[in-house]
């Protein structure tokens, strides 16, 4: 930023040099070329040669652009619908990591040529249902790198070949987590409705003694030598188990 203050990276003198960035460049006296090692962003700046000869200066100014390379594109799958025997899909391409990316899609079969063919991520693409096969490629590339990922389509279905749908394993380990968590939820009312049903029905006291009942009862009886004589009183003692009424 402040133009009165440079960093020199190398000084070269009849056949000597010194390296002044030892570990973040090396010099190829080879071809006098000045390779920086662990390129990053932050080396993206403005460098300059300056060639001394006797009272005159030669200054060639190099621009440096620094790209992260262009990560594995991924084709997603907007919208679809059929009509007059034609089916329509809207395609979008994206790569995560990269810069300045651009995108193209490009046919890969040869029998419908142009059906593909557009710039940027997303792809209108329209064609008859009678197609049996519809392929195409989307390149997505910097000045450093590119990557190319290609939709499959058959009939008026969505395929792409780096999908995103779960695989095998990935599915019986989402059915097997339903099936465990259906099977807590179970547990969790079957342990309630047990708790419920003993409440309603409290078991019966178990009988702690011996009680005893009295229960009197008169008899009459008529004895003909004295009929003036008052009836007699009978006492029944019964013994009973259990709660007292």
């Amino acid at each position: 930023e402040d133009p009165k203050h440079k960093l020199v990276l190398l000084r070269y003198t009849e056949g000597n040099y010194t390296n002044y960035m030892k570990g973040r460049t090396r010099f190829h006296q080879v071809d006098f070329s000045l390779e920086i090692l662990n390129t990053s962003r932050q080396d993206r700046q403005l460098y300059e040669y300056l060639v001394s000869k006797g009272p005159e200066e030669e200054v060639l100014q190099i621009w440096l652009d620094v790209f992260e390379p262009v990560s594995d594109p991924r084709i997603q799958h907007l919208s679809w619908s059929m009509a007059n025997g034609s089916c329509t899909i809207t395609l979008n391409c994206t790569a995560e990591r990269g810069d300045n990316i651009s995108y193209s899609w490009v046919n890969q079969d040869l029998s419908t040529p142009g059906l593909c063919s557009s710039t940027g991520s997303i792809l209108h693409l329209s064609y008859p249902l009678q197609n049996t096969s519809i392929s195409c490629s989307c390149r997505a590339s910097n000045p450093v790198s590119y990557q190319v990922v290609t939709f499959n389509s058959s009939g008026c279905s969505y395929k792409q070949d780096d999908s995103s749908s779960l695989t095998t394993e990935q599915l019986i380990l989402v059915v097997l987590s339903v099936v465990l968590v259906i099977i807590f939820i179970m547990s969790i009312f079957w342990r309630k409705h047990r708790a419920r049903k003993k409440q309603e029905h409290p078991p019966l006291a178990q009988a702690t003694g011996v009680n005893t009942i009295y229960s009197q009862v008169q008899r009459v009886e008529r004895r003909r030598s004295n009929p003036t004589e008052h009836p007699s009183c009978t006492t029944i003692y019964a013994a009973a188990t259990g709660q007292p009424l």
